[in-house]
């Protein structure tokens, strides 16, 4: 009896930590689509929502509201576009500007773009987004519309990685 009982109330704790560790992934996405037809780079950053709304308590406010606030969403893409950037293999930066966010359903996304430059043969990237506030987190880069997808993953130590046309 006494070993059901212990086996019980592991599976039941086990779940709950399971379950409390659900909610942040500390993992985010970012497309860099080479579109042919606006002629520009644009970046897709996004945010499974729960995360930034932890990050954005952390990082500004223990009001700051991702869902609800503008000035939240503006705060917290500033941060983000501080954290992210793309060079030339030569190491000149491209500069970024910014297009926009928006909160979609469980994901808070970030946009940005720029000119494409003409003769690239690869890019020069860095994504440190939240890695200031938790080691663990991943920062998965996919470039697309020159060949096929390239794709680098960022983790806390990582500053600049590359991707070869």
């Amino acid at each position: 009896m006494r070993r059901l009982l212990f086996a019980l109330l592991s599976v039941v704790t086990i779940g709950m930590m399971s379950a409390a560790s659900a909610h942040q992934l500390h993992t985010a996405s970012t497309t860099v689509l080479f579109n042919e037809r606006t002629g520009n780079i644009e970046v897709l950053h996004r945010f499974f929502l729960h995360d930034a709304e932890h990050a954005v308590k952390q990082l500004f406010d223990k009001k700051a509201d991702i869902h609800q606030l503008d000035s939240t969403q503006a705060q917290f893409s500033s941060y983000v576009f501080e954290r992210f950037g793309l060079q030339t293999l030569n190491g000149e930066p491209l500069s970024l500007k910014a297009v926009g966010y928006e909160v979609d359903g469980n994901n808070f996304w970030i946009y940005q773009e720029t000119p494409i430059v003409d003769g690239l043969k690869g890019l020069r990237i860095k994504h440190k987004a939240l890695h200031d506030l938790w080691p663990s987190q991943q920062n998965l880069v996919n470039v697309e519309g020159l060949g096929p997808i390239q794709s680098v993953t960022f983790r806390q130590q990582d500053e600049w990685l590359e991707v070869h046309f």
